[in-house]
């Protein structure tokens, strides 16, 4: 990311997406902000598999319920991370561990929106608007966060790292954004000069060879258009235009070099996808572990690339909702309900986890099937962010309406 040139693309940016009639920048803020007090917030659409991320490994019922897909225990080849004896870490988030053991990363477990349901926009939208199970809200959370805080008159106080603005950013402040992308791979054969070369070799003949030439291409092309027409496209909309986590390598030094530069920057939001594992979702290897640690290794570098920065920072990183604590048939894993949410920061009392763990009884579980949710997500975010940014009881009120947050639940948290 060239900082000059995004600097110019995000003023032009943020005069766009200017309301008319609203001078956000003028708008007043009674907020006490603590100096320099910056929030990244990291979004894994897809529905992120939160007994992968921390598996209770000291449950026998994880093991018998996920034959194929569960983590090995900390004492296995390529087993989980150590945490506690009772819960570890998915060893491809080892890039995060040092964080972990200087204390300044937490879980909060069983922690989610509390409406049920299983539709990946719906809960998306829920929980970027900050108001589950209401569709008439028409801004984000985070921009109403911005409304509540000193306005700085930088065109880069808000970036968003995405094609679009996403719904939690949606709003009358103004927002930067940083588009970045990925090219499609395609296999040799569907490449048109490829494809042609073969058709001039083969094609036209009447033997055996041109005859089955002809029925593999045609089966070829029906076989993509089906897989772009089901799990293809479903994975997609999952994931809500945002790229898949492993061909966006870099996202850690690219938003942490900038807002180390700018110090004006105070909020970021940066989406992920590729977490909709239905099918072979692997264990500690394979599908989500490549996605997995793409994004410890990019949080990594994230904090590291902040710098002193980092010391003003907390990174929040959710996902719209869990998985079946049961694998399904495919190897993988289906639309769940409680999750967890990570939490980095100096002013985070890290190497802990949080919230309620009612284990994996079914007569605990939601619906008698997934994780239930006891820690909604807006009292973590309303709790943490409202100590980190110093905003006042009514100023919560405003980024979350019609919630009161119940301190209780996260007592220990926040520093």
């Amino acid at each position: 990311m060239n900082r000059r040139e995004f600097l110019k693309s995000a003023a032009l940016a943020s005069c766009s997406l200017m309301a008319p009639g609203m001078e956000a920048w003028a708008l007043e803020s009674k907020s006490a902000m603590k100096s320099g007090s910056k929030l990244v917030v990291v979004f894994l659409r897809g529905a992120i598999d939160g007994l992968s991320v921390l598996p209770p490994i000291a449950d026998s019922r994880y093991y018998s319920l996920r034959p194929r897909i569960a983590i090995p225990g900390s004492q296995s080849e390529n087993g989980a991370l150590y945490l506690d004896g009772h819960f570890g870490m998915h060893p491809a988030l080892a890039p995060i561990m040092p964080l972990w053991k200087s204390k300044k990363l937490a879980f909060v477990l069983n922690a989610g929106s509390p409406n049920p349901t299983r539709s990946h926009f719906d809960a998306q939208d829920y929980m970027e608007s900050g108001v589950p199970g209401s569709k008439s809200v028409s801004t984000g959370w985070l921009n109403r966060l911005l409304s509540q805080l000193p306005t700085n008159d930088s065109p880069v106080r808000a970036i968003n790292i995405g094609a679009t603005t996403p719904r939690i950013l949606s709003g009358p402040v103004a927002v930067a954004t940083y588009a970045p992308t990925a090219k499609r791979r395609m296999a040799p054969l569907d490449q048109p000069q490829v494809s042609a070369a073969f058709s001039d070799m083969y094609s036209g003949r009447n033997d055996i060879l041109g005859k089955t030439f002809e029925q593999g291409m045609a089966a070829r092309g029906e076989f993509n258009q089906a897989f772009e027409n089901s799990a293809m496209q479903e994975m997609v909309a999952a994931d809500g235009g945002a790229l898949p986590a492993n061909k966006f390598n870099g996202f850690g030094r690219q938003l942490g070099r900038l807002m180390k530069e700018e110090p004006k920057v105070q909020v970021a939001f940066l989406a992920l996808g590729g977490f909709d594992t239905h099918v072979n979702q692997g264990a500690s290897q394979g599908q989500l572990s490549n996605q997995l640690s793409t994004v410890a290794k990019g949080l990594s570098e994230l904090t590291a690339a902040l710098d002193t920065a980092f010391n003003n920072t907390m990174i929040v990183v959710v996902s719209e909702f869990g998985r079946t604590v049961k694998e399904n048939g495919n190897g993988g894993t289906d639309h769940g309900h409680g999750n967890l949410i990570w939490l980095m920061g100096n002013r985070v009392n890290g190497g802990k986890l949080y919230g309620n763990w009612s284990g994996l009884d079914q007569n605990s579980l939601f619906e008698g099937r997934d994780l239930p949710v006891m820690t909604d997500f807006r009292n973590v975010l309303a709790s943490g962010i409202g100590n980190h940014m110093g905003l006042a009881a009514k100023q919560k009120e405003i980024v979350f309406p019609g919630y009161q947050p119940n301190d209780k639940t996260v007592t220990g948290i926040f520093a």
